[in-house]
């Protein structure tokens, strides 16, 4: 149940955010500042364990990869107080299977 509602929290909070940043115009600024607070306000949270809230991979990481993976798209940059966040994320990125569910297009985002 925890996980479910993780998850909802991402995609309401986070991902909107993203289709914001996508969608362009002049809310694209404001969500991009958003997104990137947001995610260093709640570094703390992803330094507590190895992944989110959890020492063991789950589907609240899989939700979290692709948006962390397409941040330098969306031209967000985490400053130094979100060292967790990176941290994290390179943890996710270096999985295998992470690695393996890249498309070819998703991995020229980070070439």
């Amino acid at each position: 149940a925890s996980s479910r509602l993780f998850m909802f929290r991402v995609d309401q909070d986070w991902y909107s955010l993203m289709d914001a940043i996508l969608a362009g115009g002049k809310g694209a600024a404001k969500a991009r500042k958003e997104l990137t607070e947001s995610l260093v306000t709640t570094a703390p949270v992803f330094s507590a364990k190895p992944y989110f809230m959890s020492d063991n991979l789950s589907l609240v990481d899989c939700s979290l990869g692709p948006l962390l993976w397409r941040l330098p798209v969306l031209g967000v940059e985490l400053p130094a107080q979100a060292n967790a966040v990176i941290d994290y994320a390179s943890r996710l990125f270096e999985r295998e299977s992470f690695q393996e569910s890249l498309t070819e297009l998703e991995r020229e985002m980070r070439d």
